[in-house]
């Protein structure tokens, strides 16, 4: 029982240490770095369902043969986009495409401008009826 209470401990102990670690602070070179890893995980994933698109393609050529050739009814494939080529990879550095934010059209983000006058005539908006 004590062993038990004294792993416990040490395990709700451990976990707080963990908790108290600060966030690990990136330069300009670490984050350039991390853009371009995610840059090329994201190209990875791209290929890797063009490669799945691919097999897909040859698994159910291969399953429309081999039934055309046994005599069996097959219904047409579904119409489906062809398989998209991801290409090679390429990565532009974020600091090389960097250009100016666009500003916004409605200005529902700009902060409001200091009026200068009241925002409405003098008249209530609704006339209190007698009822």
């Amino acid at each position: 029982m004590k062993r038990i209470l004294l792993i416990s401990l040490l395990l709700a102990g451990s976990a707080s240490v963990m908790a108290k670690l600060p966030a690990p602070v990136l330069d300009d070179a670490a984050k350039a770095k991390a853009e371009e890893a995610k840059a090329k995980t994201a190209h990875a994933g791209k290929v890797d369902a063009y490669k799945l698109c691919l097999s897909m393609d040859r698994a159910a050529a291969s399953y429309f043969k081999t039934a055309a050739a046994s005599g069996k009814t097959v219904k047409p494939a579904a119409a489906l986009p062809a398989c998209a080529d991801p290409g090679p990879f390429t990565y532009v550095a974020a600091a090389a495409t960097a250009v100016a934010k666009p500003v916004e059209a409605a200005g529902a983000h700009s902060p409001a401008a200091t009026a200068a006058s009241p925002p409405s005539a003098t008249a209530p908006a609704a006339v209190p009826t007698g009822k």
